[in-house]
């Protein structure tokens, strides 16, 4: 039965018993009555949206709503678990990258009064740039991808300002799409990643930048991903990977140090019945570097071995960081659609009890009006 077959006229006759103290208006807006008697609860009956449906809609709607709130809840505790696995890979890979820091900053050293000339290190003029852009492959993540495009679309205009060339290495489905879409950015190349970045796929990627570099098509290459703050919180990053630091380092556009060495985990846990989130800082253990360690190879063969190695653990460690971003907006957005689904339901289970009652009002009045026709 629909909203509009349940205004239903009593009777022609106008006089109704007295003891019912109901009017015509009153029958065709059963609401109407209980407003005027409890003003309390029309505050919240006025924050329900009208939904304009029968009862056999509105259960079935209700019943989506349920299940849609069930998957939800699913995939958020899915995302959750996911997050826990690319923050373990994240730190897991510490341990490597910190000792080719030690082993890169300790030939650094010995390499101080040498004139030598390390093609990855080398800075020239910059003419064009390469920006790495990582997105992600699926979406129902919030403003995740939306984020890292915008924060590229800024760089391309800064770069524009200034006079650059520039060329974009796209990695990611959401990604590809949208440099697809635009055919007037030029895209050196479209990547996509797997579920869990790999050493392959880093490869791939550093790969491409190193040819660009060494070619000298390209005198600069920046990296842009999404970094890991917390569950709640990630932003979108820009680091120069190329030219690399003497050193090791991690670097920002304007040369300045970014690589943290302490890494924090955030995992699930239930208190009082309720999920919630406890954060702990892990400093990442590294062996001693032995200062009477000596190579037999020369510092210059060893560094140009070291360098490119570094180069793809920064790549793989910014495709790991991306990934956890991913789901940590991901497990975000879920937990919001969760709670609106809860909300949702409970709107329409309100408007579903009115409803009811006024059907069963209105057949009430039918009932009366019919007795005391006969009367």
């Amino acid at each position: 039965m629909s909203c509009s077959n349940l205004t239903m006229l009593v009777s022609s006759k106008p006089s109704i018993s007295d003891a019912s103290n109901l009017s015509f208006r009153s029958v065709l807006n059963p609401f109407q009555l209980l407003s005027q008697n409890s003003p309390s609860c029309s505050p919240s009956r006025s924050s329900v949206t009208p939904v304009q449906c029968g009862l056999r809609e509105l259960r079935t709607r209700i019943e989506s709503v349920k299940n849609t709130q069930k998957i939800t809840e699913a995939m958020k505790l899915v995302a959750a678990a996911k997050v826990r696995r690319a923050q373990e890979a994240v730190v897991n890979g510490r341990p490597f990258s910190e000792t080719l820091v030690e082993v890169l900053y300790n030939i650094n050293e010995q390499l101080q009064t040498e004139d030598i000339d390390v093609p990855l290190t080398k800075v020239r003029p910059v003419k064009k740039v390469a920006l790495v852009v990582c997105t992600g492959d699926r979406g129902l993540c919030g403003g995740f991808n939306n984020n890292i495009i915008k924060k590229a679309e800024k760089r391309i205009a800064e770069l524009k300002d200034l006079g650059l060339d520039y060329t974009i290495i796209s990695v990611g489905k959401k990604g590809n799409s949208y440099f697809l879409r635009r055919p007037y950015i030029p895209v050196d190349r479209f990547l996509e990643g797997g579920t869990l970045p790999t050493a392959k796929e880093a490869q791939a990627i550093a790969d491409d930048a190193f040819s660009l570099f060494i070619s000298e098509e390209v005198d600069k290459v920046e990296l842009l991903y999404t970094k890991f703050v917390s569950l709640v919180k990630s932003d979108p990053v820009i680091h120069t990977l190329l030219p690399l630091s003497p050193k090791g380092e991690i670097c920002d556009i304007n040369g300045n140090c970014v690589d943290a060495a302490d890494d924090e985990f955030f995992r699930l846990t239930t208190k009082e019945g309720k999920l919630t989130v406890e954060r702990d800082s892990v400093r990442t253990k590294t062996e001693d570097y032995s200062p009477i360690l000596e190579f037999e190879q020369d510092p210059v063969q060893i560094l140009d071995a070291l360098l490119p190695l570094y180069l793809n653990s920064q790549v793989l460690r910014a495709l790991q960081e991306s990934l956890a971003s991913e789901l940590a907006a991901r497990m975000s957005a879920m937990s919001s659609a969760t709670d609106n689904a809860v909300e949702l339901k409970k709107n329409l289970s309100i408007i579903y009890n009115r409803e009811r009652q006024a059907k069963i009002t209105g057949e009430i009045l039918e009932i009366v009006a019919g007795a005391n026709a006969l009367q």
